[in-house]
């Protein structure tokens, strides 16, 4: 009877035992109901394909077109010029930029011209008997003599007789030697070729100056050069007089430009073709950094997104259903910030704005403008 308690004892044990388990059991869900799943707000747009300009970026740094090395080709004291012979002093065409002491080489030059003088006064007397047909050019000749003045160009020999009679004097070698030290003399001041600003002074008044010295750099400042690298598969529609906008690096100036030339030889490291851009404005200045934004050919049936929403397989989200999903695309150009690509259809909603974590099948909430800002704010912190 004892054993017959007891087992009973021990089944009403676990019974109750089951039954307050079931309960906390029981308890404990209703405490925690099962979370809600929260669809994320995202930005989409709407592709809306047409025609696409494909637009060309290379970027390079100004160069005045006309540049002037200015070096010595005789040796002396500079001793100055039409303005102070410093950076940034502008000059006008045909002003003296270089002044060297040329005394010591113009006295020589001096000696030359009295000397072929000398020779053409010896021969007068010979002239006057044997020849006096040409006698009256000769005499007009040395009454316009002026040692003080460029030398004169030589009576023109009519006959063979004068020609030998003349150069049995050594009067024309005489002569072409004046004219060559005339011409050295000439090099002792430099001027200004065309109107334009010293960038560059390596020499002051005072100092000497040796042949084969660097003087300074002059530039020609109304109009620079923009030399810039383009890719070959997109130089056959450059060419020369076609206009091309350029841009400060700050994008805060605009400029127009035209190309002047374009190479024939293509880069064989970097497979470009140098394309030079010319521009006139009197706000640039050299050395400045452009980019030159050139207009190609116009992609039909593409559109043009922001090159952040292409994944690292060339594909993009779109939205079917309120689902993300991945598409196929095929790109056709790149730039800084954008990608131009065709492959979706008209009307395909796709992401506008990237979204941390997304995955295909994710589900989403486009954006609605109707949407309470402090909601919208809330779902996308989420």
């Amino acid at each position: 009877m004892r054993k017959i308690i007891l087992y009973i004892l021990g089944v009403l044990v676990l019974v109750l035992s089951g039954w307050i388990s079931y309960l906390l059991v029981t308890q404990e869900k209703d405490k925690r109901p099962a979370p809600k799943l929260q669809a994320k707000t995202v930005f989409v747009d709407t592709v809306r394909n047409g025609s696409i300009p494909v637009r060309l970026s290379a970027n390079g740094n100004l160069m005045a077109k006309q540049r002037v090395a200015l070096f010595s080709e005789v040796q002396g004291i500079f001793l100055g010029s039409a303005h102070p012979f410093k950076p940034g002093q502008a000059y006008r065409k045909g002003e003296v930029l270089l002044r060297i002491d040329a005394s010591e080489y113009q006295a020589s030059v001096q000696s030359a011209k009295s000397n072929l003088y000398n020779l053409i006064t010896a021969a007068m007397p010979d002239l006057r008997l044997d020849y006096p047909e040409i006698y009256p050019k000769w005499q007009a000749y040395l009454n316009g003599f002026d040692l003080n003045k460029t030398t004169p160009v030589l009576p023109e020999m009519a006959s063979e007789k004068e020609r030998y009679f003349i150069n049995g004097r050594n009067i024309v070698t005489t002569y072409y030697n004046v004219k060559n030290l005339e011409q050295r003399l000439g090099k002792y001041v430099i001027r200004a070729p065309f109107n334009g600003v010293l960038t560059q002074a390596d020499v002051t008044e005072g100092t000497l100056v040796r042949s084969g010295q660097s003087l300074g750099t002059f530039i020609n400042t109304s109009i620079y050069e923009l030399e810039v690298a383009v890719n070959k598969s997109y130089s056959d529609f450059l060419k020369v007089g076609r206009e091309v906008q350029l841009e400060s690096l700050e994008a805060s100036q605009s400029f127009t430009g035209k190309v002047s030339r374009i190479n024939a030889a293509v880069n064989q490291q970097s497979q470009t073709v140098t394309v030079f851009i010319d521009v006139a404005d009197p706000s640039l200045k050299e050395g400045m950094y452009l980019e030159a934004l050139i207009a190609g050919r116009e992609e039909e049936n593409a559109i043009e997104i922001p090159r952040r929403l292409l994944t690292e397989q060339g594909e993009i989200f779109i939205l079917r259903d309120s689902v993300l999903d991945l598409a196929e695309v095929e790109t056709i150009f790149f730039t800084d910030q954008t990608v131009i690509l065709r492959g979706l259809e008209d009307g395909t909603t796709y992401l506008s704005r990237s979204v941390p974590g997304a995955y295909p099948g994710m589900v989403v909430k486009p954006y609605s403008d109707e949407k309470p800002a402090e909601e919208v704010s809330q779902n996308l912190q989420n």
